[in-house]
């Protein structure tokens, strides 16, 4: 099973209006300059005293700024016994590239 999910393939998925959730793992200032609409910020560093925030059942697409962040929270939550977890390859900065140029990029 891949831990992975490329800009196009979530394009993909939330142009077919796939259920799932969108971690935003970075820190609120990073969210307030750029996000994915519809994604719920929980900081890395939050991340464990937040699980009870999280569905165990929900894929869970987690959203960083170039992808390190959320490859960790992605380790984390497999750890944690949630199955459903993927990690945006190259993070908020690639959709902003290769998915949708009114993201910006910092």
């Amino acid at each position: 099973m891949s831990f992975m999910i490329t800009p196009q393939e979530l394009k993909t998925r939330l142009d077919n209006k796939d259920p799932m959730v969108l971690l935003d793992v970075r820190e609120q200032w990073e969210y307030d300059l750029a996000k994915i609409n519809g994604s719920v910020l929980i900081p890395l560093s939050t991340l464990p005293h937040s699980l009870s925030r999280l569905d165990r059942n929900s894929e869970i697409i987690a959203i960083c700024h170039h992808g390190m962040r959320s490859a960790d929270a992605t380790g984390f939550l497999a750890q944690q016994g949630f199955t459903k977890v993927k990690n945006l390859v190259g993070g908020i900065d690639a959709w902003s590239a290769q998915v949708d140029g009114t993201v910006p990029r910092y």
